[in-house]
């Protein structure tokens, strides 16, 4: 195919950027040839992942031999496990980024520009296109489906996110490169970002044009209740991960001089509410990240400051108390203290003979006596502390008489 100056420009800024586009496909004959002689206006690095279509796919790609690389196997996989084996080839030719696109004709090359311009600008960014969703032709599980996609993205990393669904991305490799990935469908491209975003890499959104096709000739290969669980069972695992271990680290590699300095001068020197406010808050974090509701710690510690009015970073930050760190020492104070309520016997969990239910269920009682208690009783100290420190420390503030309730 003949290029113009027009489009010879944009392969070159595809190979200054070292950047491939990679189309995972199954059973997409239909649209394929469409597609990818439009991407070939743009480019030829270009790696075609057939993921065990039973269709006449592999005999279209034999009339693209010479123009794009292909990556072939004989039993479907899943859409996951073919980015991950177009990435690998992508890497294995020397490119740096691979921008993902649907084989199905939703996506539209003309938004190849805004990628290129985009990740010229930011290029250790994953870029992410940001669909329409409230357009007529989308169609309503989709619309839910992206929703639901995005609150949970933002809980697991703190990120928001437009379009967490999108299948048109433009990945940094060198960032993901000695990432393992578990997953294989439809739910690997949530695993990619959330642990992208938990690994400190920056993410940019920009809008592009969808089309879906009329439902009568749309071919779709998500299966709603079996994906939908898949991606139910990973969210529940990374909600997990994000609260006992992810984001509290994450906010302890961002704890450097310069962002301490910006905490204090915005959090207390700036903030025009009271001393007892602010110590409130540091009480409320600090007995919920002792609470006994591991997992969810910070999500109701950040629901509870938003109820009573108080500031939700103090809260936030003083409830990661829990960090990984410290959590075996919260569990041992807590069922200490829980011995002055129910005096068990010491437990041998190497004994099978005491692991039954009623001892479990004694020791169970025990640890959540004693956490409750412990976490009250350290969050009161902590507050007082936070208080005085903050009568010595803290500059007068003129404090508004309509925001302090």
């Amino acid at each position: 195919m003949m290029k113009g100056r027009f489009e010879e420009q944009f392969e070159e800024q595809f190979k200054e950027l070292k950047l491939c586009i990679v189309v995972p496909t199954y059973n997409n004959a239909t649209t394929l040839t469409h597609v990818l002689d439009d991407l070939l206006a743009y480019t030829s690095q270009i790696i075609v992942v057939n993921d065990g279509s039973t269709d006449n796919t592999a005999a279209l790609l034999e009339n693209y031999q010479n123009k794009l690389e292909v990556v072939g196997y004989s039993k479907n996989k899943g859409k996951g496990y073919a980015l991950r084996q177009g990435f690998k080839k992508a890497w294995a030719l020397g490119y740096t980024h691979a921008l993902t696109i649907d084989s199905d004709g939703q996506h539209k090359p003309a938004d190849l520009p805004a990628f290129l311009a985009t990740c010229s600008q930011h290029p250790e960014a994953l870029i992410m296109g940001s669909r329409n969703m409230e357009q007529d032709s989308v169609p309503g599980k989709s619309s839910f489906g992206n929703k639901f996609s995005n609150f949970w993205f933002w809980v697991e990393t703190g990120k928001k996110l437009p379009d967490t669904q999108t299948g048109y991305r433009l990945y940094p490799l060198a960032k993901l490169h000695n990432m393992h990935f578990v997953t294989r469908k439809y739910e690997f491209e949530i695993e990619v970002i959330v642990r992208a975003a938990w690994k400190g890499v920056p993410f940019k959104a920009i809008p592009v044009d969808v089309y879906y096709a009329p439902k009568e000739t749309r071919i779709s290969h998500f299966r709603p209740f079996r994906d939908f669980t898949r991606v139910s069972i990973l969210n529940t695992f990374l909600v997990l991960i994000a609260f006992l271990w992810a984001r509290p680290f994450g906010i302890i590699r961002k704890m450097n001089r310069k962002n301490v300095k910006e905490f204090v001068r915005k959090q207390l020197h700036e903030n025009n509410e009271s001393n007892a406010k602010i110590a409130f808050a540091v009480t409320l974090g600090v007995f919920m990240g002792v609470a006994p509701i591991w997992g969810y710690q910070m999500l109701i510690a950040l629901a509870l400051a938003h109820l009573l009015k108080l500031n939700k970073v103090i809260t936030l930050v003083a409830s990661n108390i829990s960090i990984p760190p410290m959590i075996p020492f919260i569990l041992y104070a807590s069922f200490k203290t829980g011995e002055l309520f129910i005096n068990s016997a010491p437990l041998r969990l190497l004994d099978p003979r005491q692991l039954e239910f009623a001892t479990i269920k004694e020791h169970l009682v025990q640890y959540l006596l004693g956490s409750i208690t412990f976490g009250f009783g350290l969050a009161i100290i902590a507050g007082i502390v936070a208080y005085l420190m903050l009568l010595i420390f803290r500059k007068p503030v003129q404090v508004d008489k309509n925001y302090v309730k």
